[in-house]
């Protein structure tokens, strides 16, 4: 099976055309680099077409462009690998950086399984935009009435030749033809767009500062996971902190609890034997 398959494999010399020419050809995409398909997004769909319907593609963003809408759609393909049972370790974190020789690694081996359960037949009967489509319908029709509604308001305001503000819309400025209201009106439009640029790089600090605090915990995930390390007690107390539902206040005082107890079976065990 392509889940153990060796670097020295042959499907590690398939080269980057072959590669883009079977994702275009089977998902009826466009893509011209490597590194587009760095989201996650391809691979959730291919899997999607191999086992059709075991793939949420309502979860699928393929509009992905952070690093943390990305790591949302590799969660859902490792989602997809743990109930497939395939055992293939997936580099989150070199995949979201979009290193093309990283993402042509992991398409290699994508297309090797594939074609293992396959044969390399493609399955004529999966209608891959139909997938995607319906996958991101919820976002597709927020952003839908969201555009319709702006031009309804634009056309509506602009209909008689003139601009009517939206009492909604915002900060009210008054019109005068005074020479100091004027000036006063320039002066609040120049404070009010400090304010927005000032808000606007506290979100992309605050943005930066999630992603990081995200990738770190993602990395601790990624290790609990590990064969050797996910049977032992402290990567199940740090996954009982991890997967809690909601911010429960009582993880922590569980994974304590839960560690305590393993200590405990410990020391009793000499006891037994003896």
């Amino acid at each position: 099976m392509a889940t153990s398959i060796g670097i020295m494999d042959s499907a590690y010399f398939v080269g980057r055309n072959e590669i883009l020419s079977w994702i275009n050809k089977r998902l009826q995409l466009n893509l011209s680099r490597i590194e587009e398909a760095a989201s996650g997004a391809v691979q959730c769909q291919m899997l999607d077409m191999t086992y059709p319907g075991v793939v949420p593609m309502h979860k699928v963003n393929f509009d992905a462009k952070s690093e943390y809408d990305m790591i949302q759609n590799y969660k859902v393909l490792q989602d997809v690998f743990n109930k497939l049972k395939i055992a293939k370790h997936i580099e989150v974190n070199r995949l979201v950086k979009g290193r093309p020789l990283d993402n042509l690694e992991f398409l290699q081996w994508l297309k090797r399984y594939c074609d293992s359960v396959n044969g390399g037949i493609m399955n004529e009967n999966y209608n891959p935009v139909e997938r995607r489509i319906k996958g991101g319908k919820d976002r597709n029709v927020k952003s839908l009435r969201s555009s319709k509604s702006l031009q309804s308001n634009t056309t509506n305001n602009t209909g008689s030749g003139e601009l009517s503000p939206n009492r909604n819309s915002g900060p009210k400025i008054s019109r005068s033809s005074g020479g100091s209201d004027g000036t006063n009106s320039s002066a609040e439009i120049q404070a009010l767009s400090k304010q927005v640029t000032d808000l606007k790089i506290s979100v992309d600090l605050l943005e930066k500062e999630r992603d990081f605090y995200f990738s770190k915990l993602r990395d601790i995930e990624i290790l609990c996971q590990t064969s050797e390390l996910e049977n032992e007690p402290i990567s199940v107390a740090i996954k009982k902190i991890l997967y809690a539902a909601d911010a429960k206040e009582s993880a922590l005082e569980e994974a304590q609890a839960y560690i305590n107890q393993t200590l405990d079976d410990v020391e009793d065990q000499p006891e037994t034997d003896a």
